[in-house]
């Protein structure tokens, strides 16, 4: 039926972007392969720096960089998201760092590794919280399955007791997941990037003065691989591994993305025992590989 003449043109209400999980499986990947290196290098770095340091330190470099490419690229503060970037910039910028890093004082980088695969049914579970996303059943199952392995290898001891560096760690994914959350939908309307960005940058005045306040007792004659250590949790951990695994989570769906995480535990096994020396057991693979077979069947899982 046509419109009379002089009458306002019919609102349609805006259709979602189609989800592209596959896309957003790779994508996310990519992300998790930086992540992966997080655990040992904070490692190396606590050769020359306090865990207080590493954190508040890398965290002002990369803010710097963010702040950088923001104003090279011309964006805009988006205010209305003002809140939303704060909280996020805290549990992921402060949150996640400063309780990997004390408990990276205390267990493995491969040890924690695995433990932190805990992260992708924190980060479901979030998600169906206040992140507007409805896994299915079969969803649920293999994602408690995921975390079932990664409690009982922590349990286990796989020749390591548990101690109070995997409380820390359950804080840290406890950060990181919630953190994951909000900056995944913030990612449906603005850019990964300029999420993380305007994260880093919105929380710059804390990095920049806990920085200064912990300079003095912070830094303890760094080496060369310290140095290089604390740039890649910068430029790596802290900023580029973020642009990826934001772009995933909005294009492929918080949980569903958030279940590759789980394959971190590879990454960092692998890389613990090349860049640290740590001996990687067959109880350790076992476990992995359990793991990874677990995201494997749980890909095409429904999420609403």
């Amino acid at each position: 039926m046509s419109q009379p003449p002089g009458s306002p043109a019919p609102v349609r209400p805006a259709s979602p972007a189609p989800a592209r999980p596959l896309a957003g499986l790779a994508i996310g990947f990519i992300g998790v392969v930086i992540f992966g290196a997080t655990l040992p290098a904070t490692h190396i770095a606590l050769d020359g720096f306090s865990p207080a340091f590493i954190t508040f330190g890398r965290a002002a470099f990369a803010a710097l960089v963010a702040g950088a490419t923001l104003v090279v690229m011309r964006k805009r503060f988006p205010r209305r998201h003002a809140l939303s970037l704060f909280i996020a910039g805290v549990l992921l910028v402060y949150g996640f760092p400063g309780f990997s890093s004390v408990a990276m004082q205390t267990v493995p980088a491969s040890h924690g590794g695995v433990v932190l695969g805990v992260l992708p049914l924190m980060t479901a579970t979030f998600a169906a919280l206040f992140g507007g996303e409805r896994p299915g059943l079969a969803f649920w199952s293999w994602s408690i399955a995921g975390a079932a392995l990664v409690v009982i290898f922590s349990l286990s001891g796989a020749d390591i007791d548990p101690g109070i560096g995997d409380l820390w760690l359950g804080c840290a994914a406890l950060s990181a997941s919630c953190g994951y959350v909000i900056s995944g939908k913030l990612a449906r309307t603005i850019p990964g990037w300029e999420v993380i960005s305007w994260a880093l940058v919105i929380t710059a005045p804390l990095s920049l003065a806990g920085t200064l306040f912990v300079w003095d007792s912070g830094v303890s004659n760094p080496g060369a691989a310290a140095l290089m250590a604390l740039l890649y949790l910068s430029l790596g951990s802290m900023f580029a591994g973020f642009i990826f695994w934001n772009w995933g989570m909005a294009i492929g769906g918080i949980a569903r993305v958030g279940q590759v995480q789980l394959l971190q535990s590879f990454v960092t096994l692998g890389l613990s025992a090349l860049l640290l020396g740590e001996t990687v057991t067959p109880v350790m693979l076992g476990f992995a590989f359990a793991v990874g077979f677990v995201v494997w069947c749980g890909r095409k899982a429904k999420v609403g």
